[in-house]
């Protein structure tokens, strides 16, 4: 569940264990109960470095 929260909310599932150092009391939990509010971290936005096929 944290990798598709993390996918969904932060871009990437490699963002997962941002998200779960951000939300340490539910780190356990597998399944959410609703209402649950979970802290999402900010997430840095890198620069596209590779130039499009077309502007080679």
């Amino acid at each position: 569940m944290w990798d598709a929260i993390a996918l969904t909310r932060m871009g990437s599932e490699m963002h997962m264990a941002r998200l779960i150092a951000a939300n340490p009391e539910h780190r356990e939990t597998v399944v959410f109960s609703a209402g649950i509010e979970l802290v999402i971290p900010d997430t840095e936005k890198k620069a596209e470095t590779v130039l499009p096929p077309w502007k080679l």
